[in-house]
């Protein structure tokens, strides 16, 4: 059995801009992009067609929307400003080492997050209380290109532990994109169901069906 981890939302709290789009801006123009005057109308429409399932990386949205207003901007300079944008303080959820050292005595575990930003899975990891050396695989969906509850995205995790999907059991707050596991033939844990405290009980019952 392997356990792949949820990050945000379950294995620690992050604080999110409260306008993305002001946000963004305001990296980009520390950087020297020339970011239009209607940057939120542009940020906030689609610029890239994304088949079902597919994760688009947001820099790839912000160098479109720039593209919009005939602004083009080296792809590290965009990478970095997304990132710093939403690069904000990061706390670990009470209970979380123990869960995660308790999934870890059964088998290999990971990181599966759905995130457009890359980088910042890596980076909220570095800022956490947690060792980032304890997780033997991180997919985040912008670096496997496929989001939770997408199959594919589960058997990205799966092949990163070196399992197959039917050993992995995904644990995660969300019940609709952590929960979304059986048409991968995995299995998961929702943690509006079972606690973080009540988790290895519950890992150890999995394990002995």
């Amino acid at each position: 059995m392997a356990v792949s981890f949820d990050l945000f939302g379950t294995l620690v709290a992050v604080e999110r801009p409260a306008d993305p789009a002001d946000a963004t801006a305001r990296e980009l123009r520390e950087r020297g992009v020339a970011v239009p005057d209607d940057w939120t109308r542009r940020y906030r429409r689609p610029h890239v067609d994304v088949e079902p399932g597919r994760e688009l990386a947001l820099s790839e949205h912000v160098a479109a929307a720039l593209a919009t207003a005939d602004v083009t901007a080296d792809e590290r300079v965009v990478r970095q400003a997304v990132r710093a944008a939403f690069d904000g303080p990061v706390q670990t959820r009470e209970g979380v080492e123990a869960a995660v050292g308790a999934a870890a005595e059964r088998g290999p575990v990971g990181i599966l997050s759905n995130c457009s930003v890359r980088g910042l899975v890596e980076r909220t990891l570095e800022r956490s209380a947690l060792d980032p050396g304890r997780f033997d695989a991180v997919v985040a969906s912008v670096d496997c290109g496929w989001r939770k509850p997408d199959p594919r995205a589960f058997g990205a995790a799966a092949a990163g532990l070196g399992v197959p999907v039917e050993s992995l059991v995904h644990v995660g707050d969300d019940p609709e994109t952590d929960g979304g596991t059986a048409a991968a033939g995995a299995r998961s844990i929702c943690l509006s169901e079972v606690s973080l405290a009540d988790l290895p009980a519950e890992l150890e019952a999995i394990r002995s069906r």
